[in-house]
Parts: C-alpha cells; sequence; structure tokens
C-alpha cells in the first residue's frame, strides 16, 4: 500500500514520503500529515525479539512507502550505529514506580539524536528519488537540542547547507557551545535577539516566502527543514515508543497487550505526538501525559480548550521547553476537526492574528486519552533533588517535569498503570541547574568543574559530546534582530 501525505492547510495537497521529507512544510504553511496512520504489521509477541534497528524498519517502512527495503535499511544502518554509547540505543531504566526511555545516548546527547541521525540520510536519499539538481538548505530554529543534532547530522554533507537560528541567552551554555564550535563547511550558526517563538516564527516565514523561493532557485538552492515539522523528524520518533513497550515485554514488565501509560516534557508537541501515533498505530497506550514547564501553554490547551500564547514568556531551567507556539499540535488540531482544512486553517489564521484560538467541545471530547499537567522551577529542582538521594539516578531538567508531572498524576487520580518517561537529555547538558538542584554549594564552580562534580556524583561517563567542547573553538559568531533574519541567510547563501 502507497501512503501519501497531505497539508493540513489544503486537504488536496498529496505527496509522497520522499517528498513530504524534501520541502519540510507545505508551500501554503501546513504541516505533511498521512492520509491514514497504518497499523502495526506484526505482533507485539514478533516486536520484542527485534533489535532498535529492525524495530526502526519494522515502524517507517509503514510510513514511507515510497523508499524500497534496501534505501531504509541503508539509512537506518547508518543512523544507528557507533554513534550512540549503547547497542540498546535507546535503553529503559526503572527507577521507583516508572520506567525512563533513555533517549540521550547519540552523538549530542538529546532526544533529537534519534531522529536526526537518520534525517540527512532520508533526505538525501529522497533528493536522489526526485531528481533533486539544486543544493539542500536546511533552515531550522532551534530551542537548544535540534539545532547541534542537526548541524551533527548534515555537517559536511554533500549538496547540503545547514543554517540553525537559536535564541541569544534562551539556551544552556552547554547548549550554547555545542552550537558555535560545530565544524564543517556547510554549517551556519546564529543567535537571534529575541526568543525561541521569534526564531520558529522567522523561519516559517522564510518557508512561506514565494518570492524568496524563486530567488534562491535562481541561485540553486532550495529549503527543507529539519524541525519536528519535518515527516522524516516525526516518523523516526514513532520507534521508540514502539521498542520502549517492546523491552517492557521481553523483560517480563507486563503482559501482551497491557496498557502502559507515556508521559513527555514537550514544548512543541512533537515528541508526544510521535506517541499518539504509535498509539494509533495499535500500541497499548493509554494515557498521554504531556507534562509542561511554567510555560504552560499546553497544560492550559488541555484543560480548557483554548490554546493562547498572549503571555509572559518564562526563561526556565528547562529551555528546550520554553515555547509558546506548539507548531506540532497543528497536526493534531487538523485531526480533531476531522481532517477539516478549512476549519483548520481558520484556527491557525486565529493562532497568528489573534494569539489564541478555542476548540469546540467535540473536539475537546476527542482529547480524552491527553491529560495535561506542569511543574514549577522549584518542584523541578526537588524532583532532581529527591530522587538523587533516594536512588542514586539523576536525571537532567527536562526529564525532571515529566517526572514531577506523572507523580502528581499518579496521586490524582490513582492510576496504576506502568509508565515510560521520556528522558530526553543528558543532565550533562544542564549541569548548573542539575547539580545546584542536587546541592545549593555547587553554585560557585564554573560550567566545567561542575561537570566533574556530576561524573562523581552520577557514576555516569562524561560523553564525548562535552569533551569535545572543553577546549573547542568558537567557529561562529553571527547575531542578528529577528527582522535580519532573511537578510541573514541571504548574506550566508551569497544571494544578492
Amino acid at each position: 500500500m502507497n501512503l501519501f501525505y497531505k497539508s493540513t492547510r489544503n486537504s488536496d495537497t498529496k505527496v509522497t514520503a520522499s517528498q513530504a521529507i524534501l520541502k519540510g512544510l507545505a508551500e501554503d504553511g501546513g504541516l505533511f500529515v498521512p492520509t491514514q496512520i497504518p497499523k502495526l504489521p506484526v505482533s507485539l509477541g514478533e516486536l520484542k525479539e527485534m533489535s532498535y534497528q529492525e524495530t526502526a524498519y519494522t515502524v517507517m517502512k509503514e510510513f514511507l512507502t515510497d523508499f524500497t527495503e534496501e534505501e531504509l535499511k541503508d539509512c537506518i544502518a547508518k543512523a544507528y550505529d557507533s554513534k550512540f554509547d549503547t547497542e540498546e540505543i535507546a535503553p529503559l531504566a526503572k527507577v521507583e514506580n516508572a520506567y525512563y526511555l533513555e533517549l540521550y545516548h547519540g552523538a549530542t546527547i538529546a532526544f533529537k539524536d534519534m531522529a536526526l541521525s537518520i534525517l540527512p540520510h532520508l533526505l538525501t536519499t529522497s533528493a536522489k528519488k526526485n531528481g533533486v539538481k539544486n543544493d539542500i538548505v536546511i533552515l531550522t530554529a532551534t530551542s537548544g537540542d535540534t539545532g547541534k543534532a542537526a548541524l551533527a547530522g548534515f555537517a559536511d554533507v554533500d549538496g547540503v547547507k545547514i543554517i540553525v537560528f537559536y535564541p541569544k541567552n534562551g539556551v544552556s551554555r552547554v547548549q550554547e557551545l555545542q552550537m558555535v564550535t560545530q565544524k564543517g563547511a556547510n554549517t551556519s550558526v546564529v543567535a537571534v535577539h529575541g526568543n525561541f517563538d521569534n526564531a520558529q516564527s522567522g523561519v516559517k516565514a522564510m518557508f512561506e516566502d514565494k518570492e524568496l523561493a524563486n530567488e534562491l532557485d535562481e541561485a540553486g538552492y532550495q529549503f527543507s527543514s529539519a524541525n519536528s515539522i519535518n515527516i522524516g523528524r516525526l516518523v523516526p520518533q514513532v520507534v521508540y515508543y514502539v521498542y520502549a513497550y517492546a523491552k517492557l515485554l521481553q523483560n517480563g514488565e507486563i503482559a501482551e497487550g497491557e496498557e502502559i501509560n507515556v508521559v513527555v516534557p514537550t514544548g512543541n508537541f512533537g515528541n508526544i505526538l510521535a506517541a499518539f501515533y504509535a498509539k494509533n498505530m495499535g500500541l497499548p497506550i493509554g494515557k498521554l501525559i504531556c507534562a509542561s514547564n511554567e510555560n504552560k501553554v499546553l497544560y492550559d490547551f488541555f484543560r480548557t480548550g483554548t490554546y493562547d500564547k498572549n503571555r509572559e514568556f518564562i526563561l526556565t531551567i528547562s529551555p528546550s521547553m520554553d515555547i509558546l507556539i506548539s507548531s506540532n499540535l497543528e497536526r493534531l488540531i487538523y485531526l480533531l476537526t476531522g481532517e477539516d482544512d478549512k476549519k483548520n486553517q481558520e484556527l491557525m489564521r486565529e493562532l497568528k492574528e489573534e494569539g489564541s484560538y478555542t476548540i469546540s467541545d467535540d473536539m475537546k471530547a476527542q482529547l480524552k486519552d491527553f491529560v495535561g499537567g506542569y511543574a514549577t522551577e522549584d518542584e523541578v529542582k526537588q524532583t532532581i533533588r529527591d530522587i538523587y538521594r533516594e536512588t542514586g539516578y539523576v536525571m537532567d531538567t527536562h526529564t525532571a517535569v515529566a517526572a514531577t508531572v506523572y507523580q502528581a498524576y499518579r496521586k490524582e487520580s490513582k492510576d496504576e498503570h506502568k509508565a515510560v518517561i521520556a528522558s530526553t537529555a543528558s543532565p550533562y547538558k544542564f549541569a548548573r541547574s542539575v547539580m545546584t538542584a542536587i546541592d545549593d554549594k555547587y553554585n560557585q564552580l564554573d560550567e566545567f568543574a561542575l561537570i566533574d562534580e556530576l561524573q562523581k556524583v552520577s557514576g555516569m561517563p562524561v560523553p564525548n559530546a562535552i569533551e569535545e567542547i572543553r577546549n573547542a573553538q568558537i567557529l561562529h559568531n553571527t547575531e542578528c534582530d529577528v527582522e535580519k533574519m532573511e537578510d541573514t541567510v541571504k548574506t550566508i547563501l551569497q544571494i544578492k
């Protein structure tokens, strides 16, 4: 069966998987969604015997139907290899009453590696399949993790340039150093004077600018995206939820067909949307628990049915979730409308013009499997400290948001289903916040002294990704105002 992709803002637009990956964003500004969510092609019992790579092939071939077996297996083999520091790729750690799905064992120690290790290979394969002559310009905004993972994935890939925008003062010091020390003649990193939403909106505006697309084409370029708006990012994320369930089954933690809950710390909604897709494929997931930090726009949405970004933007110790415009939510909204592109367009227009929209009661009723929760800064620090003292397990700030929300949900709901918590970053990525949460005495130390102390406290080896930036040269110094983002892109690409 051939699966096609359509735009959330024009259901008549139909493209193949490889075309959707190449484009990143539909020309009308919509996001590509599959015409249907395929079912798992094997039983849960068969899944439990599979490696991560085999699971990836089993899931992804159902979504990427215009890739040959050879093409897809080649992409998977190149992605999930020795870049990861464990053969399991995404191990499960049982801590107290939950299972932490550690998604940070890749090259840049964040969950974005899980998809961005394979996206360059999917993209270059897609370009060949579609006879693309232009160089591809990966244009992306990052709240901290996507940027480095995409830069690492695309560095020195032939026929590709990558430009990453990040909010100046809106990422951790380690996240910033990881980006600005990135090698590769085809890589560019730009600090934007604004927040992540400003950077993301600037990138989306460039994608929608027809005049700019023509200028690029004349110069031999075309845009694509490495953000989670790209379906080539979302599909690989579905894999790890299927793998986590299979591992629980293999380890005898659950019975075949037993429902589990999934808890995801999220700002842009992509990571929990992937779990929703896994559920719709037939994975026995009960509740999808959406954990927010103090920028709790998603929590308020699930509680009230109103999405309202008209609020103060708060910089937190979980910066990758400091987001007020959750781009991936549009894919869910489109489904809730009954795939009514006109209705979806209307809601997205309201968001753009008024900063908010409200869904109907019928749409809200379809959200019964989602639970929203949020954690304050103090609660996050407390969770890191308590879990460390009680178990010795050290988690990063984003994972702690999810752990906090899960404990509150469990207490309130009395829901005893086993839960998988997406652990989205290594604590080394946010060493200052993690160590000062464990004990205030660490506050006086510099970033790398903190990292050495974290190694002593956690017993986890310092990842290569951290060692590499200790003495690395700063290679990217460009900064710009939000309104100058397009000019900056043209300067980088040497377009007059």
